[in-house]
Formats: C-alpha cells, sequence, structure tokens
C-alpha cells in the first residue's frame, strides 16, 4: 500500500510517501494510523492525535472508521480550511 503524507503530517513523518505491508489485523483507517505510530518516533508524533487527521482511501475522503482492505493508497493530512 502507498501511503501518502502532507502539509505537517509530511513534516513530522520525515517522508511525502512510502510503502507499506500493514499486518492483517489492520482492517481501518484509524487501524492503520495506530499501526504507522509504531514505526518511528516522528511518525509516533504525527499521528499521536487521530482526531486531528483527515484521510483519503484511494483519492476519496473517508472517515477514520472507514475499511483500508485492499486499498493501493492512503493519504493522511491535515484538515483542510479555505479561504
Amino acid at each position: 500500500m502507498r501511503m501518502l503524507y502532507f502539509a505537517w503530517v509530511r513534516e513530522l513523518v520525515g517522508v511525502d510517501e512510502e510503502r507499506v505491508s500493514p499486518p492483517p489485523e489492520v482492517v481501518t483507517v484509524a487501524d492503520l494510523v495506530r499501526w504507522l505510530a509504531a514505526r518511528s518516533e516522528g511518525h509516533a508524533r504525527a499521528l499521536a492525535d487521530p482526531a486531528r487527521l483527515r484521510a483519503a482511501v484511494d483519492q476519496a475522503f473517508v472517515p477514520l472508521d472507514a475499511a483500508v482492505r485492499g486499498a493501493g493508497e492512503v493519504a493522511l493530512f491535515p484538515p483542510v480550511t479555505g479561504g
């Protein structure tokens, strides 16, 4: 699965994208966030408060309880605001 990180999430993780192979128990975006948080200190800092994150699975905005099984791409980013 291809992970994409944007804005301050990218800065804290330290990369804009990476390939990951989550274990079978990772079923939802929230599970994925918890699993990713254990990958490094940067991941842990960026993903410490999932309520501050938004997600897209295969380029469609989804809630954190959305399924990720079979997804080719998951993006994590802060809430988007307009002006």
